[in-house]
């Protein structure tokens, strides 16, 4: 992995001068102001900006392919909990700016990572008296076979961090991926700080940039949202087009398709009338094909799919007649809302049968009910689709923020340290 600064006059410049250097793959670990240099800088107060940017090499494993182009990560706020500023817009739409943390909350990667760092080393010291006051109560004969066995103090964190990422739901495979390059016999001798450090930036490398809802190219711009029963699929709908209907004045229609659940229907049409937005139920094809005509001077038209078993071959079927509709219709974009709180497997056979439909972004809901946010990164690596937003509660239209991988792998890295 290479990590590098570059300084320009703005933070594009300085972005710009790291493509040209490393190529285009690097990912921005952190930005922040920092004063020229030389008398008359000082004097008129010009300021440039300083850029961390991170590469990952050929050797550090495979990059999905959002490591192939430059990219922004929000940084962590430095809270402990899922909830942030309500911004839920993606890179290049009106709410860009809520997926960034401001410049004084971004977090260097080389300050020890805050209190992440804390606990590890905290965790690991105490790992380390346990051993060494069970080496001074064995007797002779065991001390000596336990010399012949000791490991190394990089060994000893790299097994901690191993398996704090299975405590937090990691799949083992993913989890030895990221710790392959820590082989205590390959390279010893290497400091704590400097394993942490290399790990949090490996992990945000692999979750890759935040993806929200792209800017289209011309109106109206359809997204539609998928996913089985009980993830929040229609509160989430809501949460976003209130955000681009109240906060960024768009013009904003509601089409639902989900007439299996009556109680969809009309929990969509409330929100759509308190928004005062357009609102129709879908049932057919060629209305979904009209209903898009008719909102064709409108900026964005949600759509709210059934939600059903992704067992359901027939209603699999149906949805992929409606996206091919859409598609012909207008640009689309499609997102699988998916709830934190299903077991593992369950979400690779889900995710499984709606990729068969179309590409996607995702959404996880519910973080709010649980404690291990392992599952994330697994579909991240599982399927290489954008993680876009995650919610934590039911508000309307707050809970919900652009996905920001700082956060998420804090909170792998530290659940249950206490």
């Amino acid at each position: 992995m290479i990590i590098k600064k570059f300084i320009g006059k703005t933070e594009s410049d300085a972005v710009e001068a790291a493509r040209k250097e490393l190529g285009s793959g690097v990912v921005t670990m952190n930005v922040k102001d920092i004063k020229a240099r030389g008398f008359f800088a000082r004097l008129f107060g010009i300021r440039q900006v300083e850029v961390t940017v991170a590469l990952e090499e050929e050797g550090d494993g495979h990059r999905g392919s959002l490591g192939k182009e430059s990219a922004r990560i929000p940084a962590d706020t430095g809270k402990g909990s899922a909830q942030g500023n309500g911004g839920v817009s993606g890179s290049g739409g009106g709410f860009a700016s809520g997926l960034e943390s401001s410049m004084d909350d971004r977090i260097s990667i080389e300050k020890r990572l805050d209190s992440l760092q804390e606990l590890l080393v905290s965790r690991f010291q105490q790992s380390e008296e346990e051993r060494r006051e069970a080496k001074e109560t064995a007797v002779p004969l065991a001390e000596e076979q336990e010399e012949k066995v000791e490991v190394t103090e990089q060994e000893r964190f790299v097994r901690l961090l191993y398996n704090t990422m299975l405590e937090n739901e990691v799949d083992e495979k993913y989890a030895n991926q990221i710790l392959d390059d820590f082989d205590g016999t390959a390279r010893t001798n290497l400091p704590i700080d400097h394993i942490l450090s290399n790990v949090y930036q490996k992990m945000i490398l692999k979750f890759g940039r935040a993806e929200g809802i792209a800017p289209a190219e011309k109106t109206p711009k359809i997204v539609l949202f998928m996913g089985p029963t009980g993830v929040g699929k229609t509160t989430t709908i809501a949460k976003i087009a209130s955000s681009y209907a109240v906060e960024e004045k768009q013009r904003v229609a509601l089409l639902t398709a989900d007439t299996y659940r009556i109680a969809a229907v009309e929990q969509l049409r409330t929100y759509a009338n308190i928004l005062e937005v357009p609102f129709r139920v879908i049932y057919s094809e060629e209305e979904a094909r009209s209903a898009i005509r008719d909102f064709r001077e409108y900026d964005y038209v949600f759509v709210d799919t059934a939600g059903h078993s992704h067992q359901n071959e027939e209603q699999l079927e149906r949805m992929k007649k409606l996206f091919q509709v859409m598609d012909e219709e207008g640009e689309c974009q499609t997102f699988l809302v998916l709830s934190a709180t299903t077991k593992y497997h369950d979400l690779l056979r889900i995710v499984s049968c709606y990729k068969t439909i179309a590409e996607f972004q995702m959404i996880f809901t519910k973080l709010d009910e649980t404690a291990t946010w392992g599952n994330l990164l697994n579909l991240k690596l599982f399927t290489d689709a954008p993680i876009a937003f995650v919610t934590y509660g039911q508000n309307v239209p707050s809970d919900i923020e652009g996905f920001n991988p700082q956060k998420t792998v804090k909170q792998i890295l530290s659940t249950k340290m206490a």
